[in-house]
């Protein structure tokens, strides 16, 4: 255990203007997962046909189970597809997860799936323009999936980029139900992530076929778990720890193995345990609240975790009544300093990071230092000092804690707060005459921190990748790749433009991104101001852009401006994006009313309304 220190004041201050912003929407959410929750397990008081209809295929000794309406009821709402490598884990899982509620005299049931896809399949493609939106599907599913009432806890069995955010705002539809999330873990390493990086500039420079190019990711990306790179899945998991949704130490042990089981098993016993029946009740609504969605950000700056997040945490705090805002993440950045260097911010990988003390170890720093809130409801039911433990098996095979390493493994991988890799966070919040942007800065060079340089519009990353196989792409410049935000084609990442940029900066040219896309967790090497807001399909600034303005992209003082004289940019008018091949084909056309109703990147670039709710 470590004691909490004194509260940084950055971090008392932020809390208390988020919790002063959100008084009557986190109020009135409360309220209503209270009047959901007074009158006891909800399925007592349905009518028995109802019942029977909710147990008729369990097993006998469950059906009695849930028939006395005294053992608590267990939902699993799953994402498991063996496509993906996190998820195809979870082929397993329910089994065991009935089992364990078994044992504390439980039952648990299938209560849903939710639909899981993969960025990384989808990259540069068509279905990459439904990637954000199927948080929203997510969400939805998750609600359809608890609507039954039957259940008194639930378990939540996602990892990836838009699954676990989809699961939280699902989840806290339903914020009376405790939750435990359950996570599968990385993949063992594989080829190393800088030399998938290289190989795929030499791809982009026609120096290698494409034969060597998927033998190089096919063996980065080549088992069962997470991707090892540390992007949005694996933020997911980090947050979802330092959140206290996970078990300590839950988030990075690799699937299939007796660990990974044990911490299946003791998961749901926690979900149970957590429930009205027991005698620790902590509904999920009421376990995120201000203090936890801080500790969820601080989390981010201190690992460099993906920008995704400047997106998601906004749209899950939003989800518990909870207004959370860009300005709250640039000040929290101000004084929470960058604690690891994994890929793509340094050449390990996540199962590096976790070798040399992972989670625990970042979670004491951040706490000796007052960066945390320590008072917090955790579903492990301690403050948050309670996740400065890992967990291990005994020599009988049992589960064990013990305290986290007290002095990191590999410095060049984990560091303390004392020799951080740099004092501040690795996100930016960027303004200007063009809106608003993040970049992630902790990847990029720190000569590379500030770019100014003529601009060269384009509409699409194909259009960008085309202008680089001719060779035109020459001297410095700033790339503009608009009409790609929410409204505009659902945000699709552009991680295409990766490979053509970084060839180019190695060469020797400043290059910058601008774009209202996105980049998510993999932003590298070039300095890239990303999720653009308004957008230009909004009628945002950046639709006025032309080829060979003079665009500054300044990381350190936090600016995004194009310099032009002010008369001439007020009297400019807006470029026209044609959209309309992004609007059919793939399932792109049932998108059209997320397209309408969906809001703006800073405020989650979600359909949903939930604050005001």
């Amino acid at each position: 255990m470590t004691a909490q220190a004194s509260l940084n004041a950055r971090i008392g201050e932020v809390t208390q203007r988020i919790a002063e912003r959100s008084r009557d929407s986190r109020a009135r959410y409360l309220d209503r997962i209270a009047a959901a929750g007074e009158a006891g397990p909800r399925r007592r008081a349905l009518g028995c046909a109802n019942q029977a209809h909710g147990f008729a295929a369990c097993l006998p000794g469950d059906k009695a189970e849930l028939r006395s309406g005294e053992g608590g009821n267990l939902a699993i709402v799953t994402a498991y597809n063996d496509m993906l490598s996190a998820h195809q884990p979870y082929e397993r899982f329910p089994e065991l997860i009935r089992e364990a509620a078994r044992d504390v005299g439980g039952v648990a049931q299938v209560a849903g799936g939710v639909p899981a896809m993969c960025d990384g399949v989808t990259q540069g493609e068509a279905g990459m323009e439904l990637s954000l939106f199927s948080r929203e599907v997510i969400a939805l599913s998750t609600a359809v999936a608890l609507s039954h009432q039957t259940f008194d806890a639930a378990v939540f069995l996602g990892i990836c980029d838009k699954i676990v955010p989809g699961l939280i705002i699902g989840a806290l539809s339903f914020g009376h139900l405790p939750a435990v999330f359950i996570p599968s873990g990385p993949m063992t390493s594989g080829l190393p992530n800088d030399e998938k990086s290289r190989i795929r500039q030499l791809f982009a420079e026609g120096k290698i076929g494409r034969d060597a190019l998927l033998e190089a990711e096919s063996k980065s990306y080549h088992g069962p778990g997470t991707c090892t790179f540390y992007g949005t899945a694996n933020t997911n998991q980090m947050m979802m720890e330092i959140m206290g949704v996970h078990l300590p130490g839950a988030s990075f042990v690799n699937p299939n193995t007796p660990l990974r089981d044990a911490l299946t098993r003791e998961g749901t016993k926690r979900a149970l345990a957590n429930s009205a029946l027991g005698n620790h009740y902590t509904p999920l609504g009421r376990m995120l609240d201000e203090k936890a969605f801080v500790n969820g950000v601080v989390g981010l700056h201190a690992t460099g975790g993906s920008t995704n997040h400047t997106l998601h945490i906004v749209a899950m705090a939003a989800a518990a009544g909870i207004k959370l805002t860009w300005d709250d993440f640039s000040d929290l950045a101000d004084v929470v300093p960058l604690l690891t260097r994994v890929y793509p911010n340094g050449k390990a990988d996540v199962n590096h990071f976790h070798a040399a003390g992972g989670m625990g170890f970042v979670i004491r720093e951040l706490l000796s230092a007052g960066l945390l809130h320590e008072d917090v409801e955790t579903v492990w039911g301690t403050g948050l000092s309670g996740y400065t433990a890992e967990p291990g098996l005994d020599e009988n095979g049992a589960l064990a804690w013990r305290d986290a390493t007290a002095a990191s493994g590999d410095e060049a991988v984990l560091r303390p707060v004392t020799r951080a890799f740099q004092p501040t966070g690795g996100l930016k919040v960027l303004d200007g005459n063009l809106g608003r942007a993040v970049i992630k800065t902790s990847a990029v060079a720190p000569e590379r921190h500030v770019i100014e340089a003529p601009a060269r519009v384009f509409h699409s990353q194909e259009a960008l990748q085309a202008a680089f196989k001719t060779g035109s792409l020459t001297g410095d410049f700033v790339a503009v790749v608009r009409f790609q935000g929410p409204k505009a084609n659902g945000m699709p990442e552009l991680h295409k433009l990766l490979p053509p940029l970084g060839v180019l900066q190695d060469r020797g040219q400043k290059v910058a991104l601008v774009t209202d896309g996105r980049m998510s967790g993999a932003s590298g090497k070039v300095p890239s101001a990303i999720h653009v807001t308004p957008e230009a399909a909004a009628g945002g600034p950046i639709g006025k852009i032309r080829d060979g303005d003079l665009v500054r992209l300044d990381g350190v003082a936090g600016h995004l401006t194009v310099l032009v004289d002010a008369d001439e940019w007020a009297a400019r008018a807006q470029a026209e994006g044609d959209l309309s091949a992004s609007h059919v084909n793939v399932g792109r056309e049932l998108f059209a009313p997320f397209r309408n109703a969906v809001g703006t990147a800073d405020t989650g670039a979600s359909i949903f309304s939930l604050t005001a709710a």
